[in-house]
C-alpha cells in the first residue's frame, strides 16, 4: 500500500526541468487540472532511463522547452477528467513512455500503436515524472502488480516493457539468448527469459564486474566483457547498449536464422559489415516504443514470476546526478528517483 494518500489539491508542483542546457533546473510549475482523458497523479517515484539521457544530451529532438523528463512514473490518483473512468481516486497506476496515440489510424487499428504517426510521449510531449506531480492520459496508463513497492514497480515501465517487449521480438523458439548492455533493461529481460527456461548469456562493457556478477546471481548462464565471443552460438542478441558496433559483433555471435535485436530508441551508427555475416536468414530488427498490451502482458508477467529489482536511489533534487552516474555507466541495475520531497 502507497504512504500516498490523496490530498489537498496543490496550486503549484515542484519539478527539475530540462531547459536545452545539459543540467536540469529545479522550477516551481502551475498546476494544471487534468483534461477530459487525463489523470492527475501525486508522484511517489520515477525510473531513470537512457531515454531521458539521449534527451538532455540532445540525441533526440526535443519539440517543447522546457521539458520535465520521466516516463517510468508510479502515482497515485488525485484527480481525473470527465472521461478518464478506468482508475481510482486514491488507486495506484503507472504511467509509461506511450502517452497517446491517434486511436485511429492503421498502425492503432491493427496492435501497432507504438508506431502511430500522432503519438506522444511523456518526458518529451507533455511534462513528466520528474517532478511531485505529474498529468498522464489514463487510456494509457497500467495497473501496477501490488507485490512490488513504489521504487521497485519504477523500472517494470519502461526497462521491463521494452526487455519484454524485444524479447518477444526474437521469437518463441530462441532458447540461447544474448543481453548486450546489463543494466534497467537487461536485468529485468534476462529475467523474464529465464523464467520462460531460456538460457541467458550476459555481455557488459569492459571491466563492469558489477553487472557481470549481477547477470550470474540471476541464473545467467555466461556473463562476460562485449569484446568476447559468445561461449556459443545465440538463437538471439538482444542489445539494450546504444553502441552501433555491437550489431555486428552480435551478427557474428547468432547462430544461422538468429535475430538481432535492437531495443534502445537511439543508437550510434552501425559500421559497414560483409553481407556475408548477415547471410543464412540472420535478421537485425528493431524495436520501437510499446503499446498498452505490452504493459498489460508484461505485468502480468511480473505479477505471477516476481523479478527482483536492482535499483539504486536518488533523491529528486538529485536527478542530474542519478543521469551522470548513467552517463558514465555507474549505476548497477536501474536508478530510480524518490520524489516524495520537493527539490
Amino acid at each position: 500500500m502507497s504512504p500516498f494518500g490523496p490530498s489537498a489539491m496543490p496550486d503549484t508542483f515542484r519539478a527539475m526541468a530540462f531547459d536545452g542546457s545539459r543540467a536540469l533546473r529545479p522550477v516551481t510549475m502551475p498546476r494544471v487540472p487534468p483534461g477530459p482523458d487525463e489523470l492527475l497523479l501525486r508522484v511517489h517515484t520515477c525510473g531513470v532511463c537512457r531515454t531521458d539521457l539521449h534527451i538532455v544530451d540532445g540525441d533526440i529532438p526535443t519539440p517543447v522547452l522546457p521539458i520535465v523528463p520521466g516516463h517510468e512514473i508510479v502515482g497515485t490518483v488525485l484527480a481525473r477528467g470527465a472521461r478518464a473512468t478506468g482508475f481510482e481516486i486514491g488507486e495506484r497506476v503507472g504511467a509509461a513512455w506511450l502517452r497517446s496515440t491517434c486511436l485511429h489510424c492503421r498502425w492503432c487499428e491493427t496492435g501497432r500503436e507504438n508506431l502511430c504517426r500522432d503519438a506522444r510521449f511523456n518526458g518529451l510531449h507533455a511534462h513528466g515524472g520528474y517532478a511531485t506531480h505529474a498529468r498522464v492520459d489514463a487510456r494509457f496508463c497500467v495497473a501496477l502488480p501490488p507485490s512490488y513497492d513504489d521504487i521497485q514497480a519504477a523500472p517494470l515501465l519502461c526497462a521491463g516493457l521494452i526487455g519484454f517487449r524485444a524479447l518477444r521480438a526474437a521469437g518463441e523458439e530462441a532458447r540461447r539468448v544474448g543481453i548486450y548492455g546489463f543494466g534497467a533493461a537487461g536485468h529485468l529481460v534476462a529475467q523474464a527469459a529465464i523464467a520462460e527456461g531460456r538460457e541467458v548469456f550476459a555481455f557488459t562493457r569492459a571491466g563492469d564486474t558489477d553487472a557481470q556478477a549481477l547477470a550470474m546471481r540471476l541464473g545467467a548462464r555466461w556473463a562476460g566483457e562485449s569484446t568476447q565471443p559468445a561461449p556459443e552460438p545465440l538463437d538471439a542478441a538482444l542489445l539494450f547498449a546504444p553502441v552501433g558496433a555491437l550489431v555486428p559483433k552480435a551478427l557474428g555471435d547468432i547462430a544461422p536464422g538468429g535475430t538481432v535485436v535492437c531495443g534502445g530508441i537511439h543508437m550510434s551508427d552501425i559500421p559497414a559489415f560483409a553481407y556475408r555475416a548477415l547471410w543464412e536468414e540472420r535478421v537485425i530488427r528493431s524495436i520501437a516504443n510499446l503499446t498498452r498490451a505490452d504493459a498489460s502482458g508484461f505485468m502480468a508477467l511480473a505479477a505471477r514470476s516476481p523479478f527482483v529489482c536492482e535499483t539504486e536511489t536518488f533523491a529528486l533534487a538529485d536527478a542530474n546526478e542519478a543521469l551522470e552516474r548513467l552517463r558514465d555507466g555507474r549505476i548497477t541495475g536501474a536508478a530510480v528517483l524518490d520524489c516524495s520531497v520537493a527539490p
